[in-house]
């Protein structure tokens, strides 16, 4: 079997799609993008399949280590992120080949059902107490939302008191069995995170993310030591050599890999396994599509320490376009009392709707992440 051909989509509300075809017909299906770099991302992949095109698409390794370790830079978003896609299709492809799910390609199931949660408040959070009691309404045990608006170095503590008393909201709504997960959303910075943290642990959120800057990843320690809320991160961090630092320094409690930018199924099942020699929960990142998330499912059916995953049903990123719309069996993602079941068709264990991907593909997306600023004018985080 050889790759014979492959397209790209870029479709809304700001995802990309990569169909891969072989000379047998068998075709797969990934997903790499960066939130608001879909072009770059689909010129990654085009240089990269290249290479590609006449291979065997079975030898997923080979083909991995020759993407990443063929290019004398490495790494990065745009480069895993493309590298992620590819991975996923090839994969796919493999599943479909032996008429089985990837999970049983990689291990075997761990787990039937997995955790979701669902995302409240939209980026400058608002109305958050009615949205959780409406998720829990919708059988959701977890939530997660982000903290705060943008946060200068310093900034002043009423900032803390409206974030505070959201969350109460939040809390006071969903009682105390249900998990918040708290996104800090690297909008707040070293001397402000410590003091949000501290603030925060009456509540007893599911964890808080992003505290600080993935850059800034050494500020971890303190806060850690500061505070006894478990920390997550790790959604802006690309490779097993990253996460290798982060795991080593050992103040995370959660890692958040991303399926379609960290190099996709075949590392982050890695990734996934060095942190759980490290005694490190996993909750993958996923704010995307229906590939992405399918490549989630199967990597977490087989690892023990994975235990909730982000979906994006209902996101508020998700405007025109939602994850159910380009699948042709909607209920293959059917949530019920928070769980979803793990995907057992072959490959991924989805069928893309390629009808609709055209359609919408046609319309296309620019989509970029909103540009913030302080009151003095400087650069704010997003």
């Amino acid at each position: 079997m050889k790759i014979k051909s492959y397209e790209l989509f870029q479709v809304p509300p700001r995802w990309l799609f990569l169909k891969i075809e072989t000379d047998e017909g068998i075709v797969g299906w990934g997903e790499p993008v960066i939130e608001g770099k879909a072009a770059t991302v689909k010129t990654a992949v085009e240089e990269l399949m290249e290479y590609l095109v006449g291979k065997d698409p079975m030898h997923i390794e080979d083909h991995w280590n020759v993407m990443y370790r063929a290019g004398f830079y490495r790494g990065g978003p745009i480069l895993m992120s493309a590298i992620a896609g590819i991975d996923q299709a090839l994969w796919d492809i493999k599943g479909k080949y032996y008429n089985a799910p990837v999970y049983q390609l990689i291990g075997g199931k761990a787990r039937d059902t997995m955790k979701v949660y669902s995302w409240i408040g939209g980026d400058r959070p608002a109305d958050v107490g009615s949205a959780a009691k409406e998720m829990v309404a919708k059988g959701f045990k977890a939530v997660k939302m982000n903290a705060t608006e943008e946060l200068q170095y310093v900034d002043s503590y009423d900032k803390i008191d409206l974030a505070i008393a959201r969350i109460e909201a939040v809390r006071e709504a969903v009682g105390p069995a249900v998990g918040i997960g708290i996104d800090f959303h690297g909008r707040v910075h070293k001397p402000m995170a410590k003091i949000l943290a501290k603030a925060l642990e009456p509540y007893r959120p599911m964890f808080i993310e992003e505290p600080v800057l993935p850059e800034n990843n050494e500020a971890l320690r303190e806060i850690a030591n500061h505070v006894s809320i478990p920390i997550a991160t790790g959604e802006r961090m690309f490779s097993k050599w990253q996460f290798k630092t982060l795991l080593k320094e050992g103040y995370v409690d959660i890692i958040q890999p991303d399926l379609s930018h960290a190099g996709g199924i075949t590392e982050c099942k890695k990734i996934f396994s060095m942190a759980e020699a490290f005694d490190v929960a996993v909750a993958p990142h996923c704010p995307l599509g229906p590939i992405a998330l399918a490549a989630c499912l199967q990597v977490d059916a087989t690892c023990h320490n994975a235990f909730i995953q982000e979906q994006s049903l209902g996101i508020h990123y998700n405007q025109g376009s939602d994850l159910l719309d380009y699948l042709v069996d909607q209920t293959v993602f059917a949530y019920h009392e928070g769980y979803v079941n793990i995907p057992d068709g072959p490959g991924l264990g989805i069928e893309v709707n390629e009808a609709h991907v055209r359609k919408m593909a046609a319309i296309g997306h620019n989509w970029k992440n909103p540009l913030w600023r302080h009151s003095d004018g400087s650069i704010a985080e997003w």
